[in-house]
């Protein structure tokens, strides 16, 4: 009889043991972290050119944009899913280089490119010259879940988006007067240099955003107008994967903004992503090595915003100001516009 008690109180201990061990691991156990980060261009964005009114204008649109994400990813949304929608805001703002605020083009249009890119799958999808489409984000997801293709462009991307049902307009829905002013203003430039001042500053304004959802994930996507001016079909670094835009699991989701050709040939985006992924580098010193080196050493400026898969997040920029903002897995909340 003395075995059998000693037996169960044995056992009573070993339970009352296995149950203390799972209420100290539900205790200590995180919540999935998560992280979102969009920028609205990078250039020579300083405090004395822009009214308080203008200045609240931007910050209360950059606010708007990232909750919108937020909100996805604390609800447990994908962050393909936050980026897309966070983009569409400001593709819908004429604040921005982007949908609704594209710039002008040489003769007088505008044309738009974005891309998309999951981290889990390594699977993008791209837009290029597209006049149609109201949000070009929606057009690269499309693409990219639904075509056997990374990039489309012109008529044939604008074809694909009727199919797909996405939202087409006329194409003075993307007129705005600021822009247009803009346009005639570099046009008056050209006569005394192709590459001044005025034209390096007339890309700046391109959207895009990087997440990781709870589910560890990584996203990234751009959306851009291109350069006021542009012409002969140009296209810049956002709807190029690798260079404007990358994500990968193993590393970080990057989106980038500012001179496209600089971009494209310095590969920026996969080029941060290889530097952490090769030489160990967290997210902040790959960013700044990219961008405060290899990319001046070339002659292009510009910034990024990108977050790892541990949710740090970079944003670097070599002008003197960038459209940025960020919310962590505790909400916390930063708008920044200038150089601070």
């Amino acid at each position: 009889m003395s075995r059998f008690i000693l037996a169960f109180c044995s056992f009573i201990i070993c339970l009352s043991c296995k149950n203390e061990t799972k209420s100290i691991e539900a205790l200590t156990a995180k919540e999935p972290t998560f992280a979102i980060v969009i920028h609205g261009g990078a250039g020579t964005i300083l405090k004395k050119n822009i009214t308080p009114e203008k200045e609240a204008l931007y910050k209360a649109k950059l606010e708007e944009a990232i909750k919108v994400g937020y909100q996805i990813l604390k609800n447990g949304g994908s962050s393909l899913d936050a980026v897309q929608k966070t983009i569409n805001v400001l593709e819908d703002s004429p604040l921005f280089n982007a949908g609704k605020g594209a710039v002008f083009t040489n003769a007088g249009t505008n044309e738009h490119d974005a891309s998309i890119m999951d981290g889990k799958t390594l699977n993008a999808g791209a837009s290029a010259g597209t006049k149609t489409v109201k949000n070009p984000i929606d057009l690269a997801r499309a693409i990219m879940e639904h075509s056997p293709h990374v990039m489309l462009s012109g008529e044939g991307a604008e074809q694909f988006a009727t199919e797909q049902d996405l939202h087409i307009v006329d194409t003075s829905y993307f007129y705005t007067e600021n822009r247009f002013n803009s346009l005639q203003k570099v046009k008056a430039s050209e006569q005394v240099a192709f590459y001044d001042d005025t034209i390096k500053d007339s890309k700046f304004g391109t959207v895009g955003c990087a997440a990781l959802d709870k589910n560890g994930n990584l996203a990234a996507g751009t959306s851009t107008g291109g350069m006021t001016n542009k012409r002969w079909g140009r296209i810049g670094d956002s709807p190029i994967i690798g260079a404007g835009t990358y994500a990968n699991n193993n590393t970080c989701a990057i989106s980038c903004t500012g001179w496209g050709e600089f971009f494209i040939r310095s590969v920026v985006a996969h080029d941060i992503s290889a530097l952490m992924e090769y030489k160990g580098l967290s997210i902040e010193e790959a960013a700044k090595e990219v961008i405060q080196n290899k990319v001046p050493a070339l002659g292009g400026d510009g910034g990024i915003i990108g977050v790892d898969k541990h949710g740090n997040i970079a944003m670097e920029f070599n002008t003197a100001g960038m459209y940025r903002a960020t919310m962590n897995a505790n909400g916390d909340l930063y708008i920044g516009i200038y150089g601070e």
